[in-house]
């Protein structure tokens, strides 16, 4: 709330029509606040969870702002969608925006990209209302492609967010807005095991609160359909050694902390397996979308000793913190080897007791 509230302020003195100022002055209010963010980092005074915390909370308050100024544009020109009632009112707007990666995990770096996919409820029917009405899969569009314009144009303050859209229905080949039944069908029937995965950090962060509840419910269902250990086991070791190949910079004395062995994807790795392998009959490992309180409920739930849930918070908090302050020093994320105590090992050991060979 105080965030929001220097946000209304910062943003208080630009004419609402002049699109350009506001995003110029949305940029700048990123910069200045992830500023103060990386000035509490590198001093030591705020740990690498608040630093994830705080950074997304930064990025959710924007994506609210930006919406609704993509919306009052929208119902400007084309009137209000039936649910709205014609209502601005962002928890009754029939459309919501899930946050996946970083982002939904509550772990957004200062240069992480936001993994978004858009739903509407397409249990309203109609048009909207407006003197140019319009179908409601072309108002939502609409609505997501100001949306993306407003986040992602390079301004003289650059983008305010880059935004990856993959990880919607189908793809790059899918629909820019997915209906709520188009979503849920896909998710349960057709989805790859990566895309469950994903699933395990996606969280609605803007939009509509029942349609939010609904998506939430889909996700709950899709990570809790049974499932068999050994074919998912080797599903997500063959997708993480393919990402590995290609990805993972290590060499003899430098440690990729993002895709080395026993880094930080492996422990997300890690992390969704174990959601998507036991939470049938384990629904505390569904509840949170942040890997620390996965890790937690695993150690609750007996799949974990406590000495290995120590182990791996520990390690995925030290990845993490390296990681982005090697992002504040414009270098890649990686370390000497020197500097790593025994995290990658230790790391190892557990994938191998769940998994198999790394």
């Amino acid at each position: 709330e105080e965030q929001e509230g220097r946000l209304k302020q910062f943003l208080s003195s630009v004419d609402a029509d002049d699109l350009e100022q506001l995003m110029n002055r949305l940029r700048e209010f990123r910069q200045i606040a992830s500023l103060q963010v990386a000035a509490a980092d590198v001093t030591g005074v705020l740990p690498i969870m608040r630093v994830g915390d705080q950074l997304s909370e930064l990025a959710e308050i924007q994506l609210a702002h930006v919406w609704r100024i993509a919306w009052e544009h929208l119902v400007s020109r084309h009137g209000y969608p039936p649910i709205s009632d014609n209502s601005s009112d962002i928890s009754e707007c029939g459309f919501t925006i899930l946050a996946y990666g970083k982002l939904g995990g509550l772990e957004l770096g200062y240069g992480s990209d936001l993994d978004l996919v858009f739903i509407f409820d397409d249990e309203q029917q109609g048009m909207t209302n407006g003197e140019k009405p319009v179908e409601l899969m072309v108002f939502y569009t609409r609505l997501a492609q100001r949306m993306i314009h407003l986040l992602s144009t390079v301004t003289p303050g650059g983008v305010l967010y880059e935004v990856d859209m993959r990880l919607r229905p189908s793809g790059a080949s899918g629909l820019l807005v997915s209906p709520l039944s188009g979503f849920a069908d896909y998710q349960k029937n057709e989805a790859w095991t990566w895309e469950h995965q994903a699933l395990v950090r996606a969280r609605n962060v803007v939009g509509d609160s029942q349609l939010a509840q609904k998506v939430a419910q889909i996700r709950q269902q899709v990570l809790s359909m049974p499932r068999n250990e050994e074919t998912l086991a080797e599903q997500v070791k063959d997708m993480r050694k393919k990402m590995r190949q290609q990805l993972d910079k290590s060499e003899s004395q430098l440690f990729d902390l993002k895709q080395g062995k026993g880094g930080i994807t492996d422990i997300e790795f890690m992390v969704q397996y174990a959601v998507l392998a036991w939470s049938s009959h384990l629904p505390e490992l569904r509840v949170y979308t942040d890997n620390i309180r996965i890790i937690d409920a695993l150690v609750i739930s007996n799949k974990l000793t406590p000495e290995e849930g120590q182990t791996l918070a520990d390690a995925y908090r030290y990845y993490r913190n390296k990681a982005n302050h090697c992002f504040l020093q414009e270098k890649p994320a990686l370390i000497s080897t020197a500097l790593l105590k025994d995290y990658p090992q230790q790391v190892q050991q557990i994938w191998q007791r769940w998994l198999g060979d790394i």
